[in-house]
């Protein structure tokens, strides 16, 4: 395999919301517009059929047209998705699909419908990796119940199966361990409450979910983190922290899609089995927002 020279990874890549109407209908337009908004106000990509694209209750002419969409609104080199699903063979058919596409890489979970142990987990990426784009890793123990502790993920890397990982444990001392083991395994900034902490670490990349309702002001706090700007990071770290807690909650994608129409966007509503926010999480999550609009951050 042939690395791309981009890293089309690396940068602010956001994992992007899915407007859906109120019969709970893809808008696949008011996507496509979405993207092409957040690469105008700073972002670098989108990772299309991720968790906050609710890709897991898509059907598969859907979770097609999602990729085919995006692409088309800012181009291939900009799209990662997400190719996660229950067998390696099914997830080796997303990745296809979105090299046919025009992607340049592929984000993938380990195997997530039981907790695989460490030889199933090489063989899924092995599985995936052999589809020809350069694979990311997504290390999400939380939800997979699958950790992807440095030692795998360097063996992973070594035998050739994954080029960067999405680091979602909250655990920032392993970016450091994760350095020793595989220099030349990229780290990208997994859960936004912790960006500052893992890009002052070294990481090349955000996978991140706030901007989808504060692209400009989420851009510049990454930059700034990532070039050891303190000065001008910390204090925009600590405005946005109430609202990018939120993307390491249950509830992230309902908040998110809230922010967004809080600040003029669409973020509409969501699929079952998700269901609305509670009165108390509705009214945290605006008055956040609206406080963060009022401080000219949106």
């Amino acid at each position: 395999m042939t690395l791309p020279e981009s890293r089309p990874w690396r940068g602010v890549l956001v994992a992007t919301a899915l407007p859906l109407r109120a019969d709970r209908s893809v808008d696949f337009d008011r996507y496509g517009e979405h993207c092409a908004w957040l690469v105008d106000n700073g972002c670098d990509g989108v990772v299309p059929n991720g968790s906050l694209g609710e890709y897991q209750v898509l059907t598969p002419e859907e979770r097609a047209k999602v990729v085919e969409t995006a692409v088309a609104a800012i181009g291939g080199a900009r799209v990662m998705p997400g190719v996660a699903a229950y067998g390696s063979a099914e997830a080796r058919r997303w990745a296809e699909q979105a090299g046919e596409a025009g992607c340049e890489a592929v984000m993938l979970l380990p195997p997530n419908a039981y907790r695989a142990d460490e030889r199933s987990v090489l063989a899924h990426y092995a599985e995936v990796a052999g589809a020809g784009l350069p694979v990311v890793a997504y290390n999400n123990p939380i939800d997979t119940k699958v950790d992807l502790e440095p030692e795998l993920l360097a063996r992973l890397h070594g035998e050739g199966h994954i080029h960067a990982v999405k680091e979602f444990s909250g655990d920032v001392r392993r970016a450091y361990r994760i350095a020793e083991l595989a220099p030349e395994l990229d780290l990208l900034i997994g859960a936004d409450d912790v960006l500052l902490e893992l890009a002052v670490a070294g990481a090349k990349g955000w996978v991140a979910g706030y901007p989808n309702a504060l692209p400009r002001a989420s851009a510049e706090l990454y930059r700034a983190a990532v070039s050891g700007d303190l000065t001008t990071a910390l204090p925009l770290y600590r405005q946005l922290h109430p609202l990018l807690r939120w993307d390491s909650k249950v509830e992230f994608v309902q908040a998110i899609k809230l922010s967004m129409d809080v600040v003029g966007r669409y973020g509409g509503p969501v699929r079952p089995p998700r269901v609305p926010l509670l009165p108390e999480q509705e009214a945290a999550v605006r008055a956040a927002t609206e406080k963060a609009v009022a401080a000219g951050l949106a």
